[in-house]
């Protein structure tokens, strides 16, 4: 990927795909699959040096971290966790040559199933898991280490599964302190460490309890919290801990690091929804892609697709329809299917489980699809190496 390019890293359920445009952000083409097939649930890139990792798995494969150097050419795997194949493997010699098993011990065994998110940040890649941990790994992706004060947290006995799991999905780092990181797990909420790892400190807490007092949504916000299960979190750029989440129940906006949150879900057509973006320069411009509804099936409001913007913080909304489909619309944008350049004007790409990828060169006034047919999207990233 020389100077210049940018590409979106594309994980799908059948492997990794890289889109990749030129300067001027057009001619896209897309490459792929890779990994080898296997389910690629986050990718992750380093604009400084191009490497590309990419994490997923499931039962069949068990847990593992892809990592290519050479603009995915080629990818070499880690393996965290064994899976059904490993079970095949070690009763079927025929099955275990066919697949080159080797039947080492692996470093994870069989503690978790899949690779949810990936985080990269100052140097350490980090990764969540399911069921929820995080691993931390200094030397590109090829050894991992448990953080253990996260595993180890009072509260860790209580936390329950959201309809996919317990997982880890979320991974938010400050760019200038490296100790200070916060995640997000489905259906426990928002973890934030500020040492490291070491400790962590639980964020879920309502700025104003009594404004949330009569939703009988189960995932609504009660007893003083927002509601456990966050979808998709991010930080604002500036000095401040300016945080926001799509939440399974509404967008929230936390000006202290997630000590306390807003809700500033008033003015969009839905409390549900997955991602949620933030502009790379302005702290209050923000988007989001709400969907009808957890149970009325999870497409766009009126089957018609709009990203929702705003560019005061959440006060007010405006939909953005200009080139999606406004008719028979019924894809799904999940939580990690939305990113950004830092290119001015900023662009805005998602992918959607009917195989799309969209992008909008004009921060969401409109949009263009660059690629269709792709596998079921489960994650959207951006390297630009501008």
């Amino acid at each position: 990927m020389a100077a210049g390019s940018i590409t979106i890293l594309v994980g799908t359920t059948k492997g990794a795909f890289l889109i990749s445009g030129t300067d001027s952000r057009d001619g896209w083409t897309v490459s792929g699959p890779f990994c080898e097939g296997w389910p690629i649930n986050h990718m992750a890139g380093d604009p400084e040096t191009g490497t590309l990792w990419a994490a997923g798995g499931g039962d069949w494969h068990g847990a593992g971290v892809w990592r290519s150097a050479d603009d995915g050419g080629t990818w070499e795997l880690a393996r965290l966790t064994r899976g059904t194949m490993d079970d095949w493997a070690e009763n079927d010699p025929d099955f275990a040559a066919m697949i080159n098993w080797s039947g080492a011990d692996l470093p994870f065994a069989d503690a978790f199933s899949q690779i949810w998110s990936l985080g990269y940040a100052r140097g350490t890649l980090y990764a969540g898991t399911k069921p929820a941990s995080l691993l931390a790994s200094t030397d590109g992706g090829v050894s991992w280490e448990r953080i253990e004060g996260l595993t180890n947290h009072p509260s860790a006995g209580s936390w329950n599964p959201g309809a996919a799991g317990l997982v880890l999905h979320t991974i938010v780092a400050d760019p200038s302190e490296p100790k200070k990181l916060w995640i997000g797990i489905s259906a426990a909420g928002v973890f934030a460490t500020e040492d490291g790892g070491v400790s962590w400190e639980r964020r879920n807490r309502l700025s104003n309890a009594e404004s949330c007092g009569d939703h009988d949504h189960p995932a609504a916000p009660r007893d003083g919290e927002i509601g456990h299960c966050v979808h998709n979190m991010m930080r604002a750029p500036g000095t401040g801990d300016l945080l926001y989440q799509q939440n399974h129940h509404g967008v929230w906006r936390s000006v202290d690091g997630g000590r306390n949150w807003d809700d500033i879900t008033e003015g969009l057509p839905s409390t549900f929804g997955f991602p949620i973006r933030v502009h790379p320069r302005d702290p209050d411009t923000i988007w989001t892609l709400p969907l009808n509804g957890d149970s009325q099936g999870r497409y766009p409001p009126d089957a018609a697709a709009a990203v929702w913007r705003s560019r005061d913080g959440g006060a007010s909304w405006q939909d953005l329809r200009q080139g999606l489909p406004q008719q028979s619309c019924y894809f799904t944008v999940l939580r990690q299917a939305m990113a950004g350049d830092a290119r001015k004007p900023a662009g805005i790409y998602f992918g959607t489980n009917s195989g799309s990828v969209f992008a909008s060169l004009d921060e969401g006034d409109s949009w263009d699809e660059i690629a269709r047919h792709l596998p079921t999207i489960l994650a959207v990233e951006v390297l630009d190496r501008a």
